[in-house]
């Protein structure tokens, strides 16, 4: 048996896993072994394009240099038995009130949703992250608590079965938006107390559990009811509620390094000013926006957008609408690597059950792929399959 111990890779690729020089074939009974240890035993002073397996991830990374620090390699298409799940969370029922109910399904299939558990507590106006293995549900308004709260429940989602209690926000949140990559999830805190809305974001380390810290700020002050996804490095957030006036729906698109902390940069801006939580999902290359309401109460936005998430740069079309019948607000999203989920929404007091899908490096309208257990809006999604993984 042959081992090959490998310190540096290059020709690293934005999109993609770095390529491993030096090695063209691996036989049947080959393989190489890079330094292994926790989080807290990375080296000192690396170098860009070191290369070892974190036992607190469970996975390899690498380092990309000072300014973006270590980060994991993507796999292509992530090695999950039956395929990536979308989990959705919770929501608003028509003429009811909210529910604490959690549906998944299948992202690679077609098909109803099936029954997963509850959440410990009915709420909407949340915002939600996956991790290859747990789904987050943070903030959001309860029955009696209009003003939000600051839980943090989560599941695991290969299985099935109720919410975890987690952690706290350091402050009460409802209109976040949140995103993540496989060990950190970042909130952009939205209204904080109701209607109070605020520029403050928070992150939290995904497999552990604990109370939610500072981050920064994002580049556009007082924005609620945003939308975010992530690539392994990038979280983005788009669209919201900036402040009184016009224009109340702001067009501008932030981003952050996942990894480190800071405030939010300049990324470009979409089509239109948008804001009451549009869909938005990604895979490893692309970040999508679907849905929201119009700047300024012009009526439910139908179009689907995005962004290439390694580069900067204003939104582009995707050629076609979501085409949810009961209205396009307060939607949620969920991805693996190919393929994206629009699910609920609505407008005004109306929700749909309906969940659509999109191919996400192609174009054009989104297809039916079935329903949710109960019409709801503000349910949402997480994945162990999307762009951040």
């Amino acid at each position: 048996m042959s081992q090959i111990n490998v310190r540096n890779l290059s020709n690293e690729n934005e999109d993609g896993a770095p390529d491993i020089v030096g090695v063209s074939t691996f036989s049947a009974t080959s393989y190489f072994v890079p330094p292994v240890g926790n989080t807290a035993q990375r080296p000192q002073n690396p170098q860009g394009g070191d290369l070892r397996f974190n036992t607190d991830t469970a996975s390899l990374e690498y380092f990309k240099g000072n300014t973006i620090g270590w980060s994991q390699i993507e796999m292509t298409s992530p090695d999950l038995d039956g395929g990536a799940r979308a989990v959705f969370g919770s929501g608003y029922i028509t003429g009811s009130d909210n529910s604490d109910k959690i549906d998944y399904v299948t992202i690679s299939t077609l098909g109803d949703a099936i029954d997963f558990g509850t959440l410990s507590a009915k709420r909407m106006y949340h915002c939600s992250v996956g991790s290859r293995t747990r789904g987050y549900w943070m903030g959001g308004q309860t029955p009696g608590a209009n003003n939000g709260v600051a839980s943090i429940y989560y599941v695991t989602i290969a299985s099935t079965g109720d919410a975890i209690d987690y952690g706290d926000l350091s402050a009460i949140s409802k209109f976040g938006s949140a995103c993540s990559n496989a060990t950190r999830g970042v909130m952009a805190m939205g209204q904080s107390p109701a209607p109070t809305k605020v520029d403050t974001m928070e992150y939290f380390t995904l497999s552990t559990s604990g109370a939610g810290k500072d981050f920064g700020d994002a580049a556009v002050d007082f924005r609620n009811g945003a939308a975010a996804c992530a690539s392994s490095t990038r979280g983005i957030f788009w669209g919201g509620g900036t402040q009184a006036g016009s224009p109340y729906y702001g067009q501008q698109i932030d981003y952050i390094t996942i990894s480190t902390t800071g405030n939010a940069l300049d990324f470009g801006d979409i089509l239109t000013g948008r804001s009451n939580i549009a869909a938005s999902f990604s895979n490893s290359v692309r970040g999508i926006l679907a849905g929201g309401l119009n700047q300024p109460y012009t009526g439910d936005g139908s179009t689907i957008q995005y962004v290439t998430l390694a580069t900067t740069g204003d939104a582009v079309d995707f050629n076609g609408d979501t085409v949810l019948t009961a209205g396009h607000e307060y939607l949620s999203g969920a991805a693996d690597s190919t393929r994206g989920l629009i699910d609920g929404g609505g407008s005004g007091p109306a929700a749909t059950d309906a969940i659509e899908y999109i191919q996400i490096m192609s174009s054009g309208n989104a297809l039916d792929f079935g329903d949710l257990s109960v019409a709801r809006f503000s349910a949402c999604g997480v994945s162990n399959g999307h762009g951040g993984l």
